[in-house]
């Protein structure tokens, strides 16, 4: 048996320290530690560890065989939770594309650093020269850095990964859905692909994608070991974001249709690249992350993922929308079938990064944290957050999430309960009108957030409700018309003005 770790911990992120002394009854109060003893100890590094994310669009809790999935199997997935650990309360900042990868990539909430939900191709935002990325970190240490799919973080030169630490870039801008492989796309018609710098095809047939962009970061890795450099590559696949596509090979390899498949094909790419770590004898010193960038988006019907019964999937603050696969390996630094409930985010993975390569961490303000211990399963070990907020519809505060508890506040948000779904890539209905107001949730009793508890806790519910004051006087909140002091502009590129004549 692998070492689980269950340590529910009333946590919030940096900077809202000031709470600390406060809360330290109701700290207590939520806290539920049944971690089991140590079962490795750390092996002797090699050098600088090398860093490798695979960062899947659309994947939901459910899709994976190791969460359950049982249409499909995902066994190189499987192969790698049985050696690493696997996350059971991993979360994404926000359910949205451009706003979950820009919080991986800064360690920031996305509305602190001014990103918001999925930027769109005519937009004139991106992210900021001013924040670091991962990419930066590790280049800071030496390492070669790659990213091998789809940025989303500004289209436009000033924002585009070579200007933010990465080396060499293949892929898309923004999402696969932008061009006009999508049949309910009517706005956009170009969907290009860049290599480095330059645009080197538009509307390129997307059904090699991920076998391609696996070829790579496989050659990427390659090129590394034979210069004996670190490196950090970064492969935030497409798939299986609406429109499907799978290559020839791949086609009907799940038995369970298209969705099926792509989820096979991309279990095969995290297979070769743990094959190529391994052929090329880096494999023990080499940290893997495999995650999602959101939950399903359930409206696609049988091109969508599954929550494994969470509330609600993608747009959304409901655990289906933010809850997510996560599996991370390392051998002899990870213990193998470790799993680890304690709540996690995307946002700590930069500082974590941070410690394992020895980097400083960014100059300006962060919010996530180190999280290593979680990884490894260290006895005793709990979150470092009091607390994780949760927002969307730009910088509108939906929840937030201490230890086991999950408290909503009033906001709306959409559902396809009720409503006819979508078949063969075609969207289905949503209903816009769905409201939830000052609901509390135990998820440790409740993951599918469907009883309110809030009556019958209400020292809880004062706490929470100080996390909620907490975070809208540092990161604001729209619904009540707050303004964060804590928030950063985003990059914005204007319009030359006109010459002089």
């Amino acid at each position: 048996m692998g070492r689980v770790t269950r340590c529910y911990a009333a946590t919030m992120s940096n900077p809202i320290h000031l709470l600390r002394g406060a809360l330290v009854a109701f700290v207590a109060s939520v806290s539920l530690s049944a971690c089991s003893p140590a079962q490795h100890q750390p092996a002797d590094s090699a050098g600088p560890p090398n860093i490798v994310i695979v960062f899947v669009d659309d994947l939901g809790y459910g899709d994976l065989s190791c969460y359950g999935e049982t249409r499909w199997q995902t066994p190189h997935l499987d192969a790698m939770a049985a050696d690493g650990v696997r996350f059971t309360s991993f979360y994404t900042a926000q359910p949205v594309c451009s706003a979950s990868r820009a919080a991986l990539l800064t360690g920031c909430y996305p509305n602190r650093i001014g990103i918001h939900n999925a930027l769109m191709p005519d937009g004139k935002v991106g992210l900021a020269d001013d924040e670091t990325t991962l990419a930066e970190l590790c280049r800071s240490r030496g390492y070669a850095t790659a990213i091998f799919g789809k940025w989303h973080l500004g289209h436009l030169p000033p924002f585009l990964p070579l200007q933010h630490g990465f080396d060499t870039w293949h892929g898309i801008p923004y999402s696969n859905d932008m061009g006009p492989d999508n049949p309910n796309n009517k706005r956009w018609k170009e969907l290009p692909t860049f290599h480095d710098g330059e645009v080197v095809e538009i509307n390129s047939d997307q059904a090699p994608v991920t076998n391609d962009l696996t070829r790579r970061a496989v050659a990427f890795i390659e090129d590394a070991v034979a210069d004996e450099r670190p490196f950090f590559v970064y492969v935030p696949h497409p798939m299986p974001h609406i429109p499907l596509f799978v290559s020839e090979q791949g086609r009907g390899a799940s038995g369970a249709g298209l969705y099926g498949d792509v989820a096979v094909e991309l279990d095969r790419s995290v297979g070769a690249i743990l094959e190529v770590l391994e052929r090329t004898g880096v494999d023990d010193n080499t940290l893997v992350l495999f995650t999602s960038d959101n939950g399903p988006w359930l409206n696609y019907g049988d091109h969508a993922g599954t929550t494994a019964g969470f509330r609600e999937g993608k747009g959304t603050t409901f655990e289906g929308g933010v809850r997510v696969p996560a599996i991370a390996r390392w051998p002899g630094r990870i213990p193998p079938a470790t799993v680890c409930d304690e709540p996690v985010m995307t946002i700590d993975v930069l500082p974590t990064v941070a410690r394992l390569i020895d980097a400083e961490l960014p100059a300006l303000p962060i919010d996530g944290q180190d999280v290593w211990p979680l990884f490894t399963g260290e006895p005793g070990a709990t979150s470092p957050h009091e607390s994780y907020a949760f927002y969307y519809h730009r910088s509108q505060l939906q929840a937030v999430r201490a230890g086991r508890w999950k408290l909503h506040v009033p906001h709306k948000y959409r559902t396809t309960i009720g409503q006819v779904l979508g078949v063969d890539g075609n969207g289905g209905a949503y209903d816009y009108s769905a409201k939830i107001g000052l609901e509390l949730f135990d998820l440790l009793a409740d993951p599918g957030e469907t009883t309110d508890v809030a009556g019958a806790h209400p020292e809880v519910m004062e706490r929470m409700l100080e996390y909620v004051e907490a975070w809208r006087s540092e990161l604001g909140d729209s619904a009540v018309e707050r303004e964060g002091s804590g928030v950063r502009e985003v990059g914005r590129v204007t319009a030359p003005e006109p010459e002089g004549g």
